[in-house]
């Protein structure tokens, strides 16, 4: 999303007390750019919530512990805002935000503060309830050790259908396009 970047950088850039000391097109290339130029923040995009968009976080708090991480996301799930608060960002900021409030959480990072967006706080302290049923969210967690349908109905006592239709039931309610981003989504959300 080299052109949003771009926008974002140029919008920041136009404020008279935040200079962009460096963009880089993918969050592997994070933590040498940080160890180069030393800012105060430095914004992260949690594309997606994967795993490698977390471990740069921590890679730059290991690499510049004075730098504060601004992590963004489109959508904050439980299991993702505690990964990225332990991960060592200091600040949470959703994608929907205005671009003012944005620049307030620079701003605000930059003078020592924590910064966390409503959206983001809610999750958190949100119960990790979900769609899915107590036998949907078991079906899934034995899939997610890449068992096959009838060993998971084997070990959950249930009919190879069964398991069929609760996997069917699961790509439904989480709107995943197989069952690895099933899992993916449903540990992000903390629905198992």
């Amino acid at each position: 999303m080299g052109l949003l970047r771009s926008a974002l950088c140029a919008a920041l850039a136009g404020e008279e007390d935040i200079e962009v000391v460096g963009e880089v097109p993918g969050t592997g290339e994070l933590p040498a750019m940080v160890r180069r130029h030393l800012p105060d923040v430095v914004l992260v995009d949690l594309a997606s919530g994967t795993p490698e968009s977390v471990k740069v976080v921590s890679a730059i708090t290991e690499a510049a512990p004075a730098t504060a991480v601004l992590a963004l996301s489109a959508r904050w799930g439980r299991s993702l805002v505690e990964e990225a608060l332990a991960a060592g960002a200091k600040g949470l900021v959703g994608k929907d935000e205005p671009l003012h409030e944005l620049v307030r959480a620079v701003r605000a990072l930059a003078a020592g503060d924590r910064v966390i967006d409503v959206a983001a706080a809610a999750t958190a302290l949100r119960p990790a309830t979900g769609p899915l049923t107590p036998r949907e969210a078991e079906v899934l967690r034995m899939a997610a050790e890449g068992l096959p349908l009838k060993e998971i109905a084997s070990r959950l006592f249930l009919a190879h259908g069964t398991v069929r239709n609760h996997l069917s039931a699961i790509m439904r309610k989480t709107g995943a396009r197989n069952r690895m981003e099933a899992v993916l989504l449903a540990r992000r959300e903390g629905w198992m």
